[in-house]
C-alpha cells in the first residue's frame, strides 16, 4: 500500500483551444479510459472560436467548462482547470492530465492512477505517471526526457537526438529500447497524458503560466522533482497520440526550441545558458542548412529575429 490520497474523484482535465474536430473521438474514449475509477471530466476552454464548448456540452453533459475567455497559454488552462476541480464539493483526488487528441486504451488511466504514491528506492516517490504513447500508425513515441543539459545538447547536435538518445549523457530524448519495456523514471516525459498525485498537485502549486506553449511540463517534473515527486512511465498504461504539428509547424517548432532555452536559463547561470544557447542553434542551423523551414524558423528565433509571414 501507498500513500497516494483516495479523496475525492480523479479529476480528468482537459485544455481545449478549436479542438472541435477530435473531441467526439476523445469524449468516446474516456468511459474505457477511465473503467474501474471514479472521475469527473473538467474542460477548460481557451476562447475556442469552432464548436467546441458546444460539442462537450452534446457530448459530456456532465463535464465541468470553464470558459477562461480569452487563450492564455497551456499553463493558463490547466491553472483554470484545476481551480475549478479544487471548487467541487467533495474535491478531487489524483489528476489526469490530456490532450484532447489523446486516445486512451482500455484501463489506462487506472494503472496510472495506481502507480502514484508508489515509493522509489531513493526515498522519494511516483508523483507523476505516464503511458506508453503511440503515434496512429501505431509506432511508438520516444516520450521520456532528460534534463537539459550542454553536453546533451552537443550530443544532439553533433549526432541527432535518435542516435544519441540510447546515451545518458549526450541526448535529452530517452531512445534505449530497454526503458519503455518497464517502469522507467525519467526527469520528465512529453505532457500529452500524465496523471498526479493529489500530493504533488498540492505541493508543487499552479503551472508556470509564464510558459504559453511547450516546457510547461518540463519545468512542472523538474519542480515536482525538486520537491520528491518523480515522473515514472508504466508500460502496462497505453494511449494514442494524434498529435505532433511541432514537427511540421515553423511557428510551433521555434516556439518550443526557444521556450527549452528559457527554461534552461531559469535553473542555470548566464555563461552556461549562453553556452547552452549556442549548441542548441548549432543543432538548427545544421538543419536549417539542409532547408527545413521549423529549424530555419528556430534559428531565427533563437538569434532574435522576428519571423517572416511564410514562417508562421
Amino acid at each position: 500500500m501507498h500513500s497516494q490520497k483516495a479523496a475525492g474523484p480523479v479529476a480528468v482535465v482537459v485544455v481545449t483551444w478549436n479542438s472541435a474536430e477530435v473531441l467526439p473521438g476523445f469524449l468516446a474514449s474516456l468511459p474505457a479510459g477511465m473503467a474501474g475509477l471514479e472521475w469527473r471530466l473538467v474542460v477548460a476552454d481557451n476562447d475556442s472560436a469552432d464548436d467546441t464548448v458546444a460539442v462537450v456540452r452534446k457530448h459530456a453533459p456532465g463535464a465541468t467548462i470553464v470558459e477562461t475567455g480569452r487563450n492564455g497559454g497551456y499553463a493558463f488552462g490547466v491553472n483554470a482547470a484545476l481551480r475549478a476541480a479544487g471548487a467541487w464539493p467533495e474535491g478531487h483526488g489524483a489528476v489526469l492530465i490530456c490532450n484532447p487528441d489523446i486516445r486512451m486504451a482500455e484501463g489506462c488511466a487506472a494503472r496510472l492512477v495506481a502507480a502514484l504514491g508508489s515509493p522509489l528506492p531513493d526515498g522519494t516517490r511516483v508523483g507523476i505517471s505516464v503511458p506508453l504513447l503511440y503515434e496512429e500508425d501505431g509506432e511508438l513515441v520516444h516520450s521520456l526526457r532528460r534534463e537539459s543539459s550542454l553536453t546533451r545538447a552537443l550530443g544532439e547536435a553533433v549526432a541527432g537526438n535518435t542516435r544519441a538518445g540510447r546515451f545518458p549523457r549526450w541526448s535529452e530524448l530517452v531512445t534505449t529500447p530497454a526503458a519503455y519495456e518497464g517502469p522507467t523514471t525519467a526527469d520528465w516525459a512529453t505532457g500529452a497524458l500524465m496523471a498526479l498525485s493529489r500530493e504533488c498537485v498540492e505541493e508543487c502549486g499552479p503551472w508556470d503560466e509564464s510558459f504559453f506553449l511547450y516546457s510547461e511540463e518540463t519545468e512542472y517534473c523538474l519542480r515536482a522533482r525538486d520537491l520528491g515527486h518523480r515522473t515514472r512511465l508504466e508500460p502496462g498504461a497505453r494511449a494514442t497520440h494524434l498529435g505532433g504539428d511541432s514537427r511540421v509547424s515553423p511557428r510551433l517548432w521555434s516556439l518550443l526550441v526557444s521556450n527549452r532555452v528559457r527554461l534552461y536559463r531559469r535553473r542555470h547561470g548566464l555563461a552556461a545558458t549562453a553556452a547552452f544557447r549556442g549548441a542548441v542553434l548549432l543543432r538548427e542551423a545544421s538543419r536549417a542548412a539542409l532547408g527545413r523551414p521549423p529549424a530555419r524558423a528556430a534559428v531565427g528565433a533563437l538569434l532574435g529575429r522576428p519571423q517572416s509571414p511564410h514562417e508562421v
